[in-house]
């Protein structure tokens, strides 16, 4: 007895011991991701690839000390013969920037993500989605890990979209793991804990990016960074590969209560009627927009990852900003994913999906105008402001998947998971390369304004209007709790999810 009450407290805990293990190789995955934006000057420094500008070289001045601001000079012979009492102030070198840099952050990566993200998706309705994890967990680790011996430009390209296609199974499968693991009044706030690897990742990379390579430990400088992170995810793809267990898949949401608007297929009086098709679920006018917002969103975030370093530097390279980055992104993101997560599933009983739609319109709305501010501000302010703006703002992505997935039927879940990102990330992920030439007709600053917190502004508009094509709370089935009543599938469909539980014991 006493043994198997331990055995029941063990297995209570192990979806959170899943949640923790998914959400922390998510975070390494975005880390060997955005470090390349934190560290591609030294790294260009190092392989020579991109653009050379003039740049300041000694952090103890501040720019009003300075005769001539360093980034305004064009020539390499002026650069280097600029003196302050005697002393240089300015360098000519590699910026991590040019095309170079923006193959390697953007297409390099994306091209390769989206594409095997929609395979993976459509093979983890087919297959054990835990094993595929592990699996993808592996390629993208070994990736990440090799980067920091690479030689040549070529080789870090190579490895990105290796890193890409292991790290694009990441999120329809975890997400499908998830979602079949806690119950809805949880699985907003699940799902946001989740998808905060994104924003951990990538607030994690400014202190390792901008002070590790400093360190210059064992004289590897940059490579530390890859070295380190790939070691710790061998840590996580070991315990993932042995650990993790495909649970029971189970109906949710609208499905589970028969009330699915893609209800194409039904069962009536017995007889078997076609099954839906994810052609039949994403061409629904609210996935549509729905994915429509998600992108705009997703673009207005993504503008902030590429060109925040390198927007901080540019207007305030006398003032260092690292650590406060780190602190915005990572502690006071990871508040807002939390309360939103809260906010949504707390609401979600009585408005249905609808709720947390409306959570999604009023968090992006709010956080526009601080956002603006983040821009428009000195270093102070603006950190101030973009700790509002973020706040609210990372209270998205774990609310899109929580409606995504209680909206659409089991039986194509992870692929419509898969086919969904490969749109916002197509549209979302490069959209940002138009700041370049906005920012030469308008400046920089202006660029970011309107590709960063002006998207923030109109997804919200998005969001609210998708919320008028979701329906409102739905009827538990009393008779079947577990929720596998669906009528998106046969008779011998639910047979089979009915010994698929019995088997499994859940």
């Amino acid at each position: 007895m006493f043994h198997g009450g331990i055995l029941t407290k063990l297995k209570s805990f192990y979806k959170w011991y899943v949640l923790g293990l998914v959400s922390v190789g998510y975070i390494l995955g975005e880390l060997g991701h955005y470090l390349i934006g934190t560290t591609s000057k030294v790294t260009a420094d190092d392989l020579h690839y991109g653009d050379k500008s003039c740049m300041l070289n000694a952090t103890h001045l501040s720019l009003s000390q300075l005769p001539v601001i360093c980034e305004k000079v064009n020539s390499s012979e002026i650069c280097e013969s600029l003196t302050l009492n005697g002393t240089k102030y300015c360098e000519w070198g590699y910026n991590g920037l040019g095309l170079d840099y923006q193959i390697l952050a953007g297409p390099a990566y994306m091209a390769v993500f989206t594409v095997v993200g929609v395979i993976l998706g459509v093979a983890a309705d087919r297959f054990n989605r835990a094993r595929i994890l592990s699996v993808c967990t592996i390629i993208y680790v070994l990736a990440i890990l090799v980067m920091g011996g690479v030689k040549e430009y070529w080789h870090l390209v190579l490895l990105r979209m290796i890193m890409a296609a292991g790290e694009s199974g990441c999120n329809p499968l975890a997400t499908g793991i998830l979602t079949d693991l806690f119950p809805e009044h949880q699985r907003a706030l699940v799902l946001s804990i989740f998808n905060w690897g994104i924003y951990g990742g990538y607030g994690i990379a400014f202190p390792v990016g901008r002070y590790v390579p400093l360190v210059d430990a064992w004289g590897l400088s940059w490579r530390v960074c890859y070295y380190g992170v790939g070691v710790v995810g061998i840590v996580i793809s070991i315990l993932t590969f042995l650990t993790l267990r495909e649970p029971a898949r189970t109906t949710i949401g609208e499905e589970g209560t028969g009330t699915n608007k893609g209800g194409d297929a039904t069962l009536e009086a017995g007889k078997k009627m076609p099954q839906v098709t994810i052609w039949h679920v994403i061409c629904q006018p609210r996935i549509l927009l729905l994915c429509l917002a998600a992108s705009i969103r997703h673009c207005g975030g993504m503008t902030f990852a590429y060109n925040s370093d390198l927007y901080y530097r540019d207007y305030f390279p006398d003032v260092d900003l690292g650590w406060w980055l780190f602190a915005v992104t990572v502690v006071i993101g990871s508040v807002g994913v939390v309360v939103g997560g809260v906010v949504s599933d707390k609401f979600v009983s009585r408005m249905g999906v609808r709720s947390r739609v409306l959570v999604l319109a009023l968090s992006q709305l709010v956080a526009t105008l601080p956002a603006f501010g983040s821009v428009a501000f000195g270093p102070l302010w603006a950190m101030i402001t973009l700790a509002i703006s973020y706040f609210f703002a990372e209270m998205w992505f774990g609310i899109v998947f929580a409606i995504l997935v209680e909206i659409v039927p089991l039986s194509v879940r992870s692929t419509t998971v898969g086919v969904f990102l490969f749109v916002m990330n197509n549209v979302g992920g490069n959209l940002p390369i138009l700041v370049d030439p906005v920012s030469k007709a308008i400046g920089y600053r202006g660029a970011i304004m309107i590709f960063y917190a002006g998207f923030y502004g109109i997804s919200s508009i998005l969001f609210f209007l998708t919320m008028f094509l979701m329906d409102g709370p739905v009827e538990s089935n009393e008779n079947n709790p577990t929720g596998l009543d669906n009528k998106a599938y046969s008779h011998d469909e639910l047979r089979s999810n009915r010994n698929l539980q019995e088997n499994t014991g859940l």
